[in-house]
């Protein structure tokens, strides 16, 4: 690596000056990073150990064009001392992430995306532009913008494999490489950041890559609120800073100063979905941290306007305000705003070690309450011509203030529905009234409705029941006792039924004490998808939820199990169908609809470009009201790093507006029809062998490393939702992560292989295809997620593991079966591009891939060998074996910037 830093980007060839010039800087900055990971390692380890790396990754790199030297990679990696094997994983794994973030500085640096397509992320004034040329005038586009919500809500799914400690390294390995580029001057400051870059690559090479015991949900929130306050923090003021220039532009003034199309939501101490370690005591916890670190967060800001403030021209509102006339009147009011957001912080804090709290000074509770003296000193600074200071560091409070408000982030809170219908059943029978579990959806609905009509209470106060029922009657407690701005919404997993959200609101009414949350059902399964219709059409029919609901209803749309239960190309179609089912029906009842899409990283969870996904989405299904999941290292991806925060933002926003003023087209009849024949046959092959196949579930279990993966502690969720069980437990992102390393990426293209293969098998089918992806959003984007995913796979790979792990025939042969069976989809799929190969149209993704693969290679070898030796040994590995495991699975990862 000293020596041999590979390129991970070279110039396109048919790229322009400017652009290669690019490409060269990053190449120059994986140089350097490898460069002094070599040295940091030879110095730990000595030269000899370097050298058994270099040989390592050449024979990966000649195994890449030669059957034999991939033989010669395996024999060489099984002949490797047993001492040898986690610095050898470690050292590969430690590349990848230093590759990952020199990429991420350049795409920060340069405000380059992750484009998928070129031209398919078009910046917001280009976006503007067009608009313009639509008809929507300057004035109409401010408003539009002022009136969205595009609600990013930020998820504890354990996905990001990378530690914090790490993390945070990586960071300060950032802002050198930025310090980098302005030193050459410099010399002296150039020596100084030379050598505090080699201490950081040192120390990420001194810390260990895996976390030594899982992190609770409040530690994961702790993670959420760090991205707020290192990256999103800066980013959010630079990002309305932008907006505000293109809106004067065009309209001749800035957004409102209460307006925030961009917010930010968490699921990280709200999601207790079979997570039994989200209580209502974790939820109440994290409640209590996110406001202690907003008001910290805004007392430091407004104590740094106190310091700036100190004009005396002023106006006769503020003066008042102020308390009377005084010399500088906009410290006073301000002073007296950092004592209550001091008072603030102090009172959380003594609450979460349950000193209590005397009440004695005054807080600041609501966002409208931090918001108004800081609006006051805004109207007098503007009033009184000093405009410049008033847009200044005053405006970019504002705007956090109306982006994040008081606690940071707005908390979801996530429950599955049977453990509401558990709590309703405890409760009818002890009150002597029948078994609600086994009433009829007709007679829960009448019982929910009548209890929903009565004014008397329904639990009475003694009423003893069960540690299971209590928790669930404790959170909404929690919920009854904060102020309804700090949550977001209560979202129902496994929802199926009216019932299911219907019996939400009635305890939100007896236990939550009459605060009504939006009540988001997840419709996550094939066959609840299909009904998702039908149960809010039967809800909008009921005036009595109508009047609770005051003519706006939240869906959300499941991404990673109706994948998992259908396959990916049968649960992108039913979810395309549910949606447009939804707008029509709630169009129909005259009641605004938001769509919250509960996307993963992965493409087999919904994962891609965010641009091109939202607008793949039904016509009429984005009316600039977005709730999207954001999760794992996604979050790290997107918003780690306040350059590239401001970017995806700037995507969020324009794709959402581009989504509600130039839609995509409607589908013609014969698209669907076509859709509908893909999707069955898909369908119906993924089930025959994922369900029906009696080789399926041993050769996933032995072929994977699935059953190793409870070991690899990513998060604070178990990976299954039950203890016991099999393959149907198993949750999306551990399935997806587990085919992900051995490369075949199973979960997103069986049965897509049989369905496109037969249809263009005719001249006809072949066109109509081609027709639908040329135009038709939905299944061109479909079509790009598949064919990045198939540059992920490799076949090779995936026979690598069988050969070692697999021993019984059928395994192998149904090994065999889905290898030809990807084969033949890579063919497939190239002829309906009308490709040579896959990804022509986006060489930098296909060089991102292929450089990096020696250096994933090994990786795997490894992982295979020690997935062997686990087992020969009743997994008994040394600590040491053990640890190179759960690095190969963590280096991996990195390599392919996925795990689920």
């Amino acid at each position: 690596m000293s020596q041999h830093s590979p390129d991970v980007s070279s110039p396109a060839d048919d790229g322009t000056l400017a652009d290669n010039v690019l490409h060269a800087s990053l190449r120059e900055h994986v140089r350097l990073l490898g460069d002094n990971l070599g040295r940091t390692i030879a110095d730990d380890l000595g030269a000899p150990f370097v050298e058994r790396i270099e040989t390592i990754r050449a024979l990966a790199k000649r195994g890449r064009q030669d059957p034999q030297g991939r033989a010669e990679l395996i024999d060489y990696l099984r002949s490797l001392p047993e001492e040898s094997m986690l610095p050898v994983c470690r050292a590969f794994n430690q590349f990848l992430n230093l590759a990952n973030l020199a990429e991420q500085h350049y795409r920060g640096r340069f405000r380059r995306v992750e484009d998928y397509r070129p031209g398919t992320q078009p910046r917001l004034d280009e976006l503007l532009e067009r608009l313009d040329e639509a008809g929507h005038d300057g004035e109409a586009l401010l408003e539009r913008i002022a009136s969205m919500r595009v609600e990013l809500v930020l998820t504890a799914h354990p996905t990001e494999v990378v530690r914090r400690t790490l993390i945070r390294k990586y960071d300060a390995i950032n802002e050198c490489l930025t310090a980098l580029g302005g030193a050459d001057e410099y010399p002296e400051r150039l020596e100084q950041l030379q050598s505090r870059l080699a201490e950081l690559v040192s120390q990420a090479w001194h810390t260990s890559e895996i976390r030594a015991e899982r992190p609770t949900p409040v530690d994961e929130a702790r993670w959420g609120l760090a991205v707020i306050e290192q990256s999103l923090w800066q980013a959010v003021p630079t990002f309305y800073r932008e907006l505000d220039q293109l809106l004067l532009a065009r309209a001749g003034r800035r957004l409102p100063l209460d307006a925030s199309p961009i917010r930010f939501a968490s699921w990280m101490g709200g999601d207790r979905d079979g997570n039994p370690n989200v209580t209502s005591e974790v939820t109440r916890e994290v409640l209590l941290l996110e406001r202690h670190r907003a008001a910290e967060s805004f007392r430091r800001d407004v104590e740094q306007l106190r310091l700036e403030l100190s004009m005396w021209k002023a106006t006769d509102e503020l003066v008042e305000l102020a308390g009377g006339p005084c010399p500088e009147p906009y410290r006073r009011v301000l002073s007296d705003l950092e004592q209550r957001l001091a008072a603030t912080r102090d009172k959380a804090q003594m609450i979460w070690e349950g000193s209590g709290w005397s009440g004695e000074r005054p807080t600041v509770e609501t966002q409208q309450a931090l918001l108004a003296p800081l609006e006051a000193c805004y109207r007098s600074l503007m009033a009184c011509g000093l405009e410049a200071i008033a847009n200044g560091a005053l405006l970019d409070t504002l705007r956090r203030v109306a982006c994040f408000g008081t606690t940071m982030t707005r908390l979801d809170i996530r429950q599955e529905s049977t453990r509401h219908s558990d709590v309703l059943s405890e409760l009818t029978r002890y009150l002597g009234i029948g078994d609600y579990a086994q009433w009829s959806e007709a007679e829960r609905r009448d019982f929910l409705l009548t209890e929903l009509a009565s004014n008397r209470p329904l639990i009475p106060a003694d009423w003893p029941c069960s540690d299971e029922v209590r928790e669930v009657l404790d959170t909404f407690a929690v919920i009854g006792s904060e102020y309804s701005e700090a949550l977001g919404s209560y979202v129902i997993s496994m929802a199926g039924q009216a019932s299911d959200v219907l019996a939400v609101a009635l305890l939100m009414k007896t236990a939550g004490g009459g605060i009504f949350l939006p009540v988001s059902p997840l419709f996550e399964t094939l066959d609840d998808l299909d009904r998702a219709g039908s149960v809010i059409d039967e809800l909008l029919a009921m005036p009595a939820y109508r009047e609770l609901i005051g003519n706006r209803q939240e869906v959300m749309i499941g991404y990673s199990d109706s994948a998992k239960d259908a396959g990916q190309l049968a649960a992108a179609w039913a979810q395309y169908r549910a949606q447009e089912r939804l707008v029509a029906i709630c169009d129909g009842h005259g009641v605004t609809l938001t769509l919250f899409h509960g996307r993963g990283g992965a493409v087999g969870r919904g994962g891609g470009p965010a641009h091109a996904a939202i607008l793949s989405q039904p016509p009429g299904s984005v009316q600039g009201s977005l709730r999207v999941t954001e999760q794992g290292e996604m979050i790290r991806f997107k918003f780690g790093q306040p350059r590239i925060a401001v970017r995806s933002m700037e995507i969020y926003l324009s794709a959402v507006l581009e989504a509600t003023l130039l839609p995509p087209v409607e589908p013609l009849p014969e698209w669907r029809d076509e859709m509908d024949r893909l999707a069955a046959r898909a369908h119906e092959v993924y089930s025959g062998i994922v369900r029906e196949d009696p080789a399926f579930v041993p050769y996933f279990r032995t072929v994977t490393p699935e059953t190793a993966l409870s070991g690899l502690p990513l998060g604070s969720r178990p990976a299954k939702r039950r203890p016991t069980g099999g393959v149907e437990t198993l949750r999306a992102i551990p399935w997806i992560f587990a085919w992900t390393q051995t490369r075949l990426m199973l979960p997103a293209w069986l049965g897509s292989d049989a369905a496109f293969g037969e249809r263009i098998e005719s001249d006809a089918g072949l066109a109509q295809l081609r027709e639908m992806m040329t135009n038709w959003p939905f299944f061109g984007t479909f079509l790009d997620m598949l064919e990045m995913l198939l540059a992920k796979a490799d076949v090779d790979i995936n026979a690598w593991y069988e050969q070692r792990l697999v021993g019984d025939e059928a395994s192998r042969a149904l090994g065999r079966s889905l290898r030809e069976r990807l084969v033949g989809l890579e063919k497939t799929l190239l002829a309906i591009r009308d490709q040579q190969h896959l990804l022509e149209h986006a060489p930098l993704i296909r060089q991102a891939v292929d450089v990096r693969n020696p250096y994933i290679d090994p990786l795997h070898g490894l992982q295979a060998e020690l997935l062997y030796r686990s087992r020969e040994q009743d997994n008994q590995l040394s600590p040491d074996l053990q640890r190179a495991l759960m690095v190969t699975m963590a280096g991996i990862s990195a390599g392919l910037r996925n795990t689920g």
